[in-house]
Parts: structure tokens; sequence; C-alpha cells
């Protein structure tokens, strides 16, 4: 099965007050879950949201990279978010991963979740900045966190998440 996030974006920006609103009211993010922690990326970087992707390894990648997947006849760099904050691998049994496919520099990369939530609009006065807490593999790949619901989400950075040494 194959979304589209463009649809979604504009279901969600039809409602009313959840429109795409200046930086000092709100801004949307697609929410996703990895390893049991809510987590949003800038809807405005993600191109597709994919179900279940083939995936085939590539010898001698980084441990992040899961390897590539095709979509729509384009060759897609996976990486796998857990491996790339230093989580757990998924247990055995465990639905597949979800894959939400991001634009950098004109290529397209896979980032592999636990799950894939909503376009939700987070205002700006509900951001912070990393709790000292917060591991430092999660701190280089965040902007900072957003209380959502009761619980804090952490705002991905998806240029740093593509940073693999």
């Amino acid at each position: 099965m194959q979304t589209t996030i463009q649809a979604t974006a504009a279901a969600t920006a039809a409602r009313p007050g959840t429109a795409l609103m200046s930086d000092s009211a709100a801004q949307m993010y697609l929410t996703l879950t990895v390893a049991g922690q809510l987590c949003g990326v800038p809807v405005l970087a993600v191109r597709d949201i994919m179900a279940a992707p083939s995936i085939t390894r590539v010898p001698l990648a980084p441990p992040e990279v899961a390897g590539s997947l095709n979509l729509r006849g384009r060759i897609v760099t996976a990486i796998d978010l857990r491996r790339r904050l230093g989580l757990p691998m998924r247990e055995a049994g465990a639905p597949p991963p979800m894959s939400v496919v991001v634009e950098q520099g004109g290529e397209l990369y896979s980032l592999l979740s636990d799950a894939v939530g909503e376009v939700v609009p987070l205002k700006s006065e509900g951001f912070a900045g990393n709790p000292p807490t917060l591991d430092t593999v999660w701190r280089d790949i965040s902007h900072g966190v957003h209380r959502q619901d009761g619980q804090l989400l952490i705002v991905l950075d998806v240029d740093r998440i593509l940073a693999i040494d």
C-alpha cells in the first residue's frame, strides 16, 4: 500500500484551524514512532509513505543503511532509524517498518520507522530546546522537543539524520 503525503497534507490543511501558518503560529509535522518514542519530521520534507518495502542489502554500507529500495523506478537508500539512533533492533515477529521517503539534495532517502502517525500542526510556543538529559545521539539529530498530547515529541532534523559518517 502506498500513500502520498501531499494528499494527507492537503486534507489536513483543509480542516479548520490546521492550515499552514506563519512561524509564530504553527508548522505541519508528520509524526512517527521509533522504539516507542514519538518523533516528528517537517511535512514539507516528506515525499511519500510506504508500508513494508522490499529492501535489498547493500554490501559494505554503514550499519545505519538498511539497504536500497525501488520507488517507481528510482533507487532509494533506506536508513534504519533504530540503528541510526543506537536503539535495539526490532523484535522477531514485530510488524515490518514503515518507510517515510524524504528528499535531500535531489536524492530520495527512506527513513524506516516502527509506525507512522498523522500530520499535525505544532505551535511554535510549544517548542523547547533539547533537554540536557536527552541522549547525545538524539541531541545530534534533533531540532528540539515539543509537548504533544501529554508526551514529548522529538523534532527530527532530516539533514542531520542523513549525515552518516
